[in-house]
Order: C-alpha cells, then sequence, then structure tokens
C-alpha cells in the first residue's frame, strides 16, 4: 500500500517507536489519528503534523477505544492503517508473577489491540481494504529469564495477528507483524519489574548484544511492512532466522 493521503490510527503515538511511526507517515502524506492518553502530548505534537488528528485514548479500556475509532472515521471519513504500537512491559520470574499485574499489562499489550481490530475491520471490509500493522517483540521469539510476562503476551499478539491475517486475506486486509530489537525509548524505564533484587544481566551477555536501535528506525520498518505486504517484519535478519530454526 501506498501510504500516501492514507487515513492510519497509531496508537502509542505520544513517545518512542509510535511518535516516530506517526512523524514518518505524515511526512510521507499520510493522515494520521494520534492516540494516547497524554492528551496535552498529543497536542503538540498535532501542531507539528500536518493534517494529524489527536485522540486522547486509554488502550486498556474498550469503550475509548471504541469511541476513539469512531471518531477517526467521523473526522477523516474513512480507515486505511490500524498500527497498535502502545504497550508496556513487565518482567518477572514465572515464580513471582504478579497476577494483578499481569492482567493490567494483558488488557493493554493485548486485549487493546485485539478491540481496535475488532473496530476496524468492518470498516476496512466496507472500504475492501485495508491494513492493520502489530507491533509485537523480539523477546517473542526467545525464552529469556524474567522476561515471560511480557514475552508470552506478545507471542500471543504475533498469534492473533498471523490468524487473522488469514481469516481477513479474502477481504484484502493485509495483517502484519513487526518485531523490534533493543530500541532506544523510555520503554525499559517504564517496564514494571518483579525480578528477583533487579537481577542485572551477566557482563559476558552485554557484550555481545547488537547496538540498540533508534525509534526512526523502526518507524522505516513499520513501513516497509505496509508497502511490502509481508507478513513478518523483523528489526533485524538473524531474528528472522531465529523464528524460522
Amino acid at each position: 500500500m501506498n501510504i500516501k493521503d492514507k487515513v492510519v490510527i497509531v496508537t502509542g503515538a505520544s513517545s518512542g517507536i509510535g511518535l516516530a511511526t506517526a512523524k514518518l507517515l505524515a511526512k510521507r502524506g499520510a493522515k494520521v489519528a494520534l492516540v494516547a492518553r497524554s492528551r496535552d502530548k498529543l497536542k503538540n505534537i498535532s501542531k507539528e503534523l500536518q493534517g494529524s488528528f489527536p485522540i486522547r485514548t486509554d488502550m486498556t479500556k474498550e469503550n475509548e477505544i471504541i469511541v476513539m475509532v469512531r471518531e477517526t472515521k467521523n473526522h477523516f471519513g474513512r480507515i486505511d492503517v490500524l498500527i497498535n504500537s502502545a504497550g508496556q512491559g513487565y518482567d518477572a520470574p514465572v515464580e513471582k508473577i504478579n497476577i494483578d499485574t499481569y492482567r493490567k499489562i494483558f488488557n493493554l499489550d493485548v486485549v487493546g489491540p485485539l478491540v481496535a481490530m475488532q473496530q476496524v475491520i468492518p470498516i476496512m471490509k466496507e472500504q475492501k481494504k485495508g491494513v492493520i500493522v502489530n507491533i509485537s517483540s523480539g523477546t517473542a521469539l526467545m525464552f529469556l529469564p524474567n522476561m515471560s510476562p511480557y514475552s508470552s503476551l506478545k507471542s500471543a499478539l504475533a498469534s492473533i495477528s498471523l490468524t487473522a491475517r488469514e481469516e481477513l486475506k479474502n477481504d484484502n486486509i493485509s495483517v502484519i507483524v513487526v518485531y523490534p530489537y533493543i530500541t532506544l525509548t523510555d520503554f525499559e524505564k517504564n517496564t514494571i519489574k518483579d525480578t528477583v533484587e533487579n537481577q542485572a544481566e551477566p557482563e559476558e551477555d552485554r557484550k555481545t548484544l547488537s547496538p540498540p536501535d533508534t525509534p526512526e528506525y523502526l518507524a522505516l520498518k513499520i513501513l516497509e511492512g505496509i508497502e511490502s505486504n509481508e507478513a513478518e517484519i523483523f528489526a533485524h535478519d538473524w531474528m528472522r532466522k531465529m523464528k524460522q530454526s
């Protein structure tokens, strides 16, 4: 899909990957609905992005998501692309996972994107075309100690996405999963941690890691997915090989 003049919803648009993506798509001529919890941040961002539309939304609340999609459709007249970027991390060993915290993150990382998908799919079916991009995580491809809460949720989102891709292919609706690597955002700072005394990575493990990606790099990968219609977009080729192995 050529993004120029398309109407795109970007959740998590106030910072990080979501903000970088919103800026890139607006620069390429898209009309962007900016979705996040911070009304003030969205208003300021909207002043910089021509044709954008800020919609304050808590992605853990179904009724707010429903209103957000309806307002986007009413404002622009159509919805061509949904990008589910909003999310939060939660790290804990399996033995110590706090069930209430897990449910809270589940609502944001899985249920919120699912509700948004359910709201835009009928619109895209009526338009006979659409693209949905769900941001998973490279951790969904690995089995890392203390990261099962987050990786399991991002695995669930990837599974929902790829199944929906099969279900919707005859409706000309593409569903795409993007797997980011470590990215230079506030994500880690905002991650909830119930790890054992903030257990640190061994020094030798840190030395083997590639440098983090910029959010702008991930925004380009997201655009690549929209334009190429590939089912899965990996931040780096080694992640693709890991998925295939």
